[in-house]
């Protein structure tokens, strides 16, 4: 469990903020607008109405206890850029910082930032490779050439092993899980017979993998 103060409760905040606290940790959330937290508090253990670009209301937030601070501020650059700098002037253990531009993000860095954010974005790519091919149901990209995808089973591939099919050389895409409903079994082995509900979780090039999601 960790110490999460998110500060900006729009969109972004407020999913972030919700997730935060359903994986189990302690969330406080801040925003100036009264409105917003008057809405969310009953949703959050400790919340706090305050322009954190005001030194007072930073130190007032304790915010080294936190393990770490988010600013999720999308629509004034300006206040996000005060609001890193005071955080890491008072000691925050790491700032994560929200930017919507590389120009932004080097701003960010320079005061402070230990790491920034896009998540407009993420989301954008997450969705243009996805839909690239016809037959990508979820994807992780780890590097710029290597990713995680969820695809279904090749149609030929019904009825025969993993090491009939022989996917690691053919497609140089590796079978690291097959899941099957809300099963998931990791790593099957050579001998595991595709069937047609399959779904296939594999790491590879993108290149590669939608070479094989053409497949027939």
């Amino acid at each position: 469990m960790k110490n999460i103060l998110v500060i900006g409760m729009g969109r972004c905040g407020t999913h972030l903020a919700r997730k935060m606290q359903e994986l189990g940790n302690d969330v406080m959330i801040v925003d100036k607008d009264e409105e917003v937290i008057e809405e969310l508090a009953p949703l959050f253990t400790d919340s706090y109405i305050g322009d954190c670009t005001n030194e007072g209301v930073i130190r007032s937030l304790g915010v080294n206890n936190f393990d770490i601070c988010f600013v999720c501020i999308g629509e004034n650059f300006q206040s996000s850029l005060e609001i890193t700098a005071l955080l890491k002037d008072m000691k925050a253990k790491y700032v994560v910082s929200k930017a919507n531009r590389d120009i932004q993000a080097r701003f960010l860095k320079s005061v402070g930032a230990d790491e920034v954010v896009y998540p407009e974005r993420e989301i954008a790519e997450k969705l243009a490779v996805r839909f690239n091919a016809d037959n990508v149901y979820d994807y992780i990209q780890l590097t710029d050439d290597y990713s995680i995808f969820e695809i279904p089973v090749v149609p030929s591939w019904v009825g025969k092993s993993v090491l009939q099919v022989n996917v690691r050389r053919e497609y140089n895409v590796n079978i690291i899980a097959i899941k099957h409903g809300e099963v998931l079994k990791p790593l099957p082995g050579g001998d595991y017979i595709f069937t047609p509900d399959d779904h296939l979780v594999v790491i590879g090039k993108s290149s590669d993998v939608f070479r094989l999601t053409s497949k027939k």
